[in-house]
């Protein structure tokens, strides 16, 4: 099954595809999300030898979806014992045992300096 998420006008619309077309699943909140078309089903499951920076763009019953840079990761959602909110920057990395360790990611910013 092939999903996307469209952000438009505020608005976070989770599609599927049936049949070749694309219908509505889910309407709600973008929230802090940017504007655009996230291809979800082009994510890539994630990798547990390394720490993902990147905003938590959807969840749903199986996986977490992150972006990182413009590619996406998806982590399997039995490995978090708090599923992070939607639209918060975070890294995640995994533990010897493959659970999701959770932190706040840093935010690179260029600023000035004197």
């Amino acid at each position: 099954m092939k999903q996307r998420l469209l952000i438009m006008n505020g608005q976070r619309i989770v599609q599927i595809e049936k049949g070749g077309t694309w219908s509505n699943e889910k309407v709600d909140k973008a929230g802090t999300l940017k504007p655009g078309i996230y291809n979800l089903y082009m994510a890539k499951e994630a990798d547990k030898s390394q720490k993902h920076d990147g905003t938590i763009v959807h969840t749903d019953s199986r996986n977490v979806y992150q972006q990182i840079g413009i590619n996406f990761v998806m982590h399997d959602r039995q490995n978090f014992d708090k599923v992070p909110d939607i639209g918060t920057l975070k890294s995640i990395g995994y533990d010897a045992q493959g659970k999701a360790v959770v932190a706040e990611a840093v935010k690179l910013s260029r600023g000035r300096s004197r």
